[in-house]
């Protein structure tokens, strides 16, 4: 956590004094009323969580760690892009894409090097250039391995290099005998030394003698979170650590649904090894390598120990493609019980075995299943109709599970409803109090998508005053709202990376970094009780709070936002409780002007302050700083 970072930034420190210490306030400080004994609701343990999809190069090129990008050679069928020919010193090849020597039948498309002239100081290869650069760290070992075959007279030497983008500095080199004969897969790793670290290499495979070298499934990883293969970026990893997510939404979004039927996340051409994977056209502009697929996405539940909210595909595509409730829905449903079955089958199985084959024994645990996305865009009025189709059939193979609705539906009563959100902040301010009168006795909502709707490639502080406000909201009515995640989750800030104005974290191929409004979840979600206080708060206009308590240590957690320029001076009048105080914690998230904000130059311009909060007890005064997110933990019993 960044919640103990220590630098001062005094003319934002919170001030906490004993009410005799501030007798001359005037008596117009507003008030804010705590009853420790009063519970209004019980926190939802999976109140916070994560919402993912495949845009903004958040996987490929993102988390998903593989470095090499087009490396099955479908990206576009005429020119292997992302690929270059390399000729040093007089050496002389081509390069092209070729179909005539697939690996397999999902792997139709390879690179040929026609090699003329060549030898160890002339040698001859091809580079990829990954995603806006390979990124090439110091002292890291990096995983490299391809599929490979000759033809006629090949020497069979090879070197694997991570170079500079431009060839003129080698970082790490290593090679590869005996390269000959039919298809084989080949690994090498490479070590880097003490260079600086690079942003725009490139990997090299280079040949030394002549004839003909095929190529295909070129990857390279670096170290990866919990060393997993196949795995996901380690700092991304740290940074979604860091927000103690509770749950888990995949695939998506839009990435779920795809523009037609035949492009939508199908998970079952996810699974097996990379070369099972052909990869599939993204709804948002470019091609989804697949790599993270179905078990990726349970390993990453798995390693952040949150809980899979699966959404599955139900019928309708971005371009109003449907398949209405019937028989011909019924591939689609047999396909969601198919997928549950993956997820939590014994090996005894159909799914569940092909899950233990692909080397993971245990169940993955699952609650929730979503039916479809977004589906109030399904004009044509099926969606009723289709979601009871999924229903009935989730519900009598697994009754245990919670079906979760994506709009308001008739014909069955879900047991969650999705409701998004993106709004402006002064928009999201005003709907901050959505959910204090919202009916009790419908279905649990989740908050499947939420933003503030300001703020480019990530938010500034003021949309994250404006994103914090509206958590104090679902926070004190997380009776009702049990699930809430910030969309979309991950940017990649590379120009023409990006297909979505405000993002929560922001990355290029070396650093990462969190937005103000990352930063105050972190805040949010790692400092809340399990029951919600009854407060009261009049007369402060700007001024957003929820009180929680956890009832175990007794802690109160207590919220604010001052969304204004002015400081904000509140008296905390607490009763119910039999003592408080008298030393709390306390952090703020403050800057001088509510533009302010990270990027991947300076991630720690907008951050939590940690201090002490002495001087506490059941009436004392606080000054909020101006444009602030408050955390104060008052120890109670």
């Amino acid at each position: 956590m960044n919640l103990g970072i220590t630098r001062a930034l005094a003319a934002f420190a919170p001030l906490a004094l004993a009410l005799p210490a501030l007798r001359a306030a005037p008596d117009a400080v507003p008030v804010l009323r705590i009853d420790a004994g009063a519970v209004t609701a019980h926190v939802s343990p999976l109140l916070y969580g994560l919402m993912t999809e495949e845009i903004n190069h958040a996987y490929d090129g993102g988390l998903y760690a593989e470095l090499v990008s087009n490396r099955i050679l479908c990206d576009d069928p005429n020119v292997p892009v992302h690929w270059s020919l390399v000729q040093r010193n007089g050496g002389s090849a081509a390069m092209s894409l070729d179909d005539s020597q697939p690996i397999n039948a999902l792997l139709p498309t390879c690179l040929k090097l026609d090699v003329n002239t060549a030898s160890e100081a002339q040698p001859v290869g091809v580079a990829n250039d990954g995603y806006w650069g390979v990124p090439i760290q110091p002292a890291t070992r990096y995983h490299v391995s391809f599929y490979a075959k000759t033809v006629g007279d090949f020497g069979g030497l090879l070197t694997v290099a991570l170079e500079s983008g431009d060839g003129a500095k080698t970082y790490a080199s290593a090679k590869l005998e005996k390269i000959q004969g039919d298809w084989k897969d080949y690994a090498v790793d490479l070590t880097t030394g003490r260079d600086p670290p690079v942003a725009n290499g490139r990997l090299v495979i280079y040949a030394v003698h002549s004839g003909a070298l095929y190529l295909g499934l070129v990857s390279c990883f670096p170290p990866t979170w919990k060393d997993r293969p196949n795995g996901n970026r380690v700092d991304l990893m740290r940074r979604l650590a860091e927000l103690q997510p509770a749950f888990l939404r995949f695939p998506g979004g839009n990435y779920l649904e795809g523009d037609t039927v035949a492009t939508r996340f199908n998970w079952k051409a996810t699974l097996h090894g990379l070369d099972q994977r052909l990869g599939h056209p993204g709804p948002w502009g470019y091609r989804s390598s697949d790599g993270l697929g179905l078990l990726e996405y349970l390993e990453w539940c798995e390693d952040l120990q949150m809980q899979p909210v699966l959404a599955v595909f139900a019928g309708y595509a971005l371009q109003h493609e449907v398949v209405p409730a019937g028989p011909g829905l019924q591939p689609y449903v047999q396909d969601a019980l198919d997928e549950i079955e993956y997820v939590t089958g014994g090996p005894d199985t159909r799914w569940g075995g092909e899950r233990v084959a692909d080397g993971h024994p245990a169940p993955f645990p699952l609650r929730y299943v979503e039916i479809g996305n977004e589906d109030n865009a399904d004009k044509s009025g099926s969606y009723d109709g289709r979601f009871a189709q999924f229903y009935d059939a989730i519900k009598a193979r697994y009754p245990g599970l919670r079906v979760i609705a994506t709009t308001r539906v008739k014909s069955r009563r879900p047991d969650v409803t999705d409701e998004h959100f993106y709004y402006s902040a002064a928009k999201m301010e005003a709907e901050t109090g959505r959910y204090d009168r919202y009916p009790r006795s419908g279905p649990k909502i989740m908050v499947g998508e939420w933003a503030t709707y300001e703020g480019t490639p990530t938010p500034d502080l003021h949309s994250a005053l404006s994103d914090a406000a509206w958590l104090t909201g679902l926070e004190r009515n997380s009776d009702v709202v049990i699930m809430a995640a910030y969309a979309p989750l991950l940017v990649n800030v590379n120009p023409g990376a990006s297909q979505w104005r405000t993002n929560l974290i922001g990355f290029n191929g070396l650093a990462s970094y969190g937005s103000p409004s990352y930063h105050a979840q972190v805040m949010f979600s790692c400092h809340h009780g399990d029951a919600v206080l009854r407060a009261s708060c009049d007369g402060a206009a700007g001024f957003f709070y929820s009180v929680t308590r956890d009832t175990h240590s007794g802690a109160i957690y207590l919220k604010a936002v001052n969304a204004t320029g002015d400081s904000r001076c509140v008296r905390v009048r607490i009763t119910g409780a039999a003592a408080v105080g008298p030393t709390g914690s306390s952090w703020v998230l403050a800057s001088a002007r509510p533009t302010d904000t990270n990027t991947v130059d300076a991630p720690d311009r907008v951050v939590p302050v940690a201090a002490p909060l002495p001087g506490i007890g059941p009436d004392f005064l606080h000054r909020f700083a101006p444009y602030s997110v408050t955390v104060l933990q008052l120890p109670s019993r």
